[in-house]
């Protein structure tokens, strides 16, 4: 199979969709890859390096497109990059459909196969794709807090871990999955006073073993994310439906109330934020101000630490694209019900479940779409 990979054109985006490790890993199935040209070089990964893996570079993302059978990036494929994709061609990334669906619009019209990867599972119920990026965004978003609530931020002027005699930060995270035990980690790690919510009792129980004390767990109802919001520094949005739009726990009234100069860190901006004030935000221009309250709601946070999260990708998102280049994607999604489980979008049809009811659109059982696709393309032939 040939598989493109183009440089990303999202702001400040400077990842790449596979490490010249995992593309010599690729080429050693047997499978041809093009690269675009310094689609790498930002963050150390060469021309040189890709063309000794064995990848062919060429000069454009139309190249990229033009020529591949499946596409691997990183981030949602931009109006531009979506009117490159053509029926049959496999896409596999990042889509996060849910609250966007001028994209969702642009995927059904191209006839693409789009696989998401936040919606491939596992056979322990996870997100194996979308793990690694959660475990550097719930890291980076205590770091962005801290700094955030430095005063010429526009923060309160609190030190997370405070200093002898000065009582430490109050951190609220919201949510006890991988970017929420992550926040955690690293806010407790740091010194502060953590207080994590979550609605499984299971959950909190791992946690509360896991830091032996060194959180204060709580079940999350909307008392205890009022009572906790009021008290905290800084607050943590780290929730996920997968593939739907998160849910919005804390309103525009609460953020009124809050501490004047405290940090919100939305980590589910991807699907829509789970603050009602939250809008997508860039590095660029990472926060504004609502009711003197901070707003971080950057939409690639992991962008920030570009060649880390590059690698770490690779690692979890390899597997999988040796699947599809080696079986075809008929022949993968058939073997492997997890990775079919990533499929969003096939030939003109939505098949996620959540991703269809988000954005109102009839759900096709990926099978089927899968089976109806197979049985056109024999009328066709």
């Amino acid at each position: 199979m040939l598989i493109g990979i183009p440089r990303e054109i999202k702001n400040n985006e400077k990842r790449i969709g596979m490490t010249p490790a995992g593309v010599r890993e690729l080429v050693q199935h047997g499978h041809g890859v093009l690269v675009e040209r310094d689609g790498g070089a930002a963050i150390g990964f060469t021309d040189a390096q890709y063309v000794e893996a064995g990848a062919e570079i060429v000069a454009s993302a139309q190249d990229v497109f033009a020529r591949s059978e499946l596409v691997i990036k990183v981030k949602e494929p931009q109006p531009g990059e979506c009117g490159m994709l053509r029926p049959g061609q496999i896409l596999f990334t990042y889509l996060h459909l849910a609250p966007d669906p001028q994209q969702a619009s642009l995927l059904l019209q191209s006839g693409a196969t789009c696989i998401a990867y936040e919606t491939v599972t596992s056979d322990s119920g996870g997100l194996p794709l979308l793990a690694p990026m959660s475990e550097v965004a719930g890291r980076m978003s205590i770091q962005a807090g801290a700094h955030h609530l430095e005063l010429s931020r526009g923060g309160l002027g609190v030190l997370l871990g405070g200093v002898p005699g000065v009582e430490p930060a109050k951190v609220l995270v919201i949510g006890g999955g991988v970017v929420g035990v992550n926040a955690a980690r690293m806010a407790a790690g740091l010194g502060a006073d953590v207080t994590l919510l979550d609605r499984s009792l299971d959950r909190l129980r791992e946690i509360d073993v896991q830091f032996d004390g060194r959180l204060r767990t709580v079940y999350s109802t909307s008392d205890a994310i009022e009572r906790y919001a009021l008290e905290a520094d800084l607050v943590v949005g780290a929730v996920l439906i997968p593939g739907a739009a998160a849910p919005r726990l804390i309103s525009r009234e609460l953020v009124a109330r809050m501490k004047k100069g405290a940090v919100l860190v939305d980590v589910a901006i991807d699907q829509g934020g789970c603050f009602a004030t939250s809008r997508p935000t860039t590095h660029d221009d990472p926060t504004f101000t609502v009711d003197d309250v901070v707003h971080y709601c950057v939409a690639n946070m992991p962008g920030g630490v570009a060649r880390t999260s590059t690698i770490s990708l690779t690692n979890a998102t390899l597997p999988y694209a040796l699947q599809l280049a080696n079986r075809g994607v008929a022949g993968a999604l058939d073997h492997d019900p997890h990775l079919r489980n990533g499929l969003n979008v096939h030939a003109g049809a939505v098949t996620h479940a959540a991703v269809a009811e988000s954005l109102g659109y009839p759900f096709t059982e990926p099978l089927s779409a899968l089976s109806a696709s197979r049985g056109r393309a024999a009328l066709v032939s």
